[in-house]
């Protein structure tokens, strides 16, 4: 379930999502999945009466481009996933663009903490025992997780960002569809650690 804190505009005050699994079942869906791959159906309830959004992979691999699709169709936007060290940069590249839009670019974590993370490499392994038996609520992954903020740019504006506290997204912008901030948080959080859409059943 993807819920939305600000009640302006046609926004609903949740969405929820679902997996859209190809003919080959579950199995098929993960297979998919291991290569970057994902399909999700986006609805209004929790009934699938009405759906709002559906989000398929153009491409996957080390650079994976989406798009997000209304109820009839019609092209909401598009999302690209570049792999840190096989884009354009060290960070995960993540670009967001709505069509009548400019591109908005985002990269995963800032440069000074993942500096950090990385010099403190040698420690992970103690720490990724503790985060382990960490079970305190809306620890999300422990104390060892890797930098996950992003802050997209376009224009000079930042008209989203996530912030990997509580995994929300925050819609600066007032002309951001908010279908497709719905489908890029359903996609952020499927690219973490224990994603809700890699269960096998």
């Amino acid at each position: 379930m993807v819920s939305f804190s600000d009640g302006a505009g046609p926004a609903p005050s949740a969405v929820y999502v679902e997996r859209e699994l190809p003919p080959g079942g579950t199995s098929a869906y993960l297979a998919a999945r291991g290569g970057g791959a994902r399909s999700f159906a986006l609805w209004a309830d929790d009934q699938r009466r009405e759906r709002v959004a559906t989000v398929v992979t153009l491409s996957a691999g080390g650079v994976a481009r989406f798009q997000v699709l209304g109820a009839h169709g019609e092209v909401i936007g598009t999302l690209m996933r570049e792999k840190a060290l096989r884009g354009r940069g060290l960070r995960t590249r993540w670009t967001v663009h709505q069509p009548g839009g400019s591109e908005a670019v985002g990269f995963k974590g800032r440069i000074v903490w993942w500096w950090m993370w990385w010099l403190l490499l040698p420690l992970m392994t103690v720490v990724l025992v503790i985060s382990v038996f960490d079970s305190v609520p809306g620890n999300e992954g422990g104390i060892a997780r890797a930098p996950r903020r992003i802050r997209w740019r376009a224009n000079g504006q930042v008209p989203l960002e996530f912030r990997s506290k509580g995994d929300k997204l925050h819609v600066h912008a007032p002309g951001v569809d908010w279908r497709l901030g719905a489908a890029l948080i359903a996609l952020l959080r499927s690219f973490n650690a224990g994603a809700w859409d890699s269960v096998k059943e």
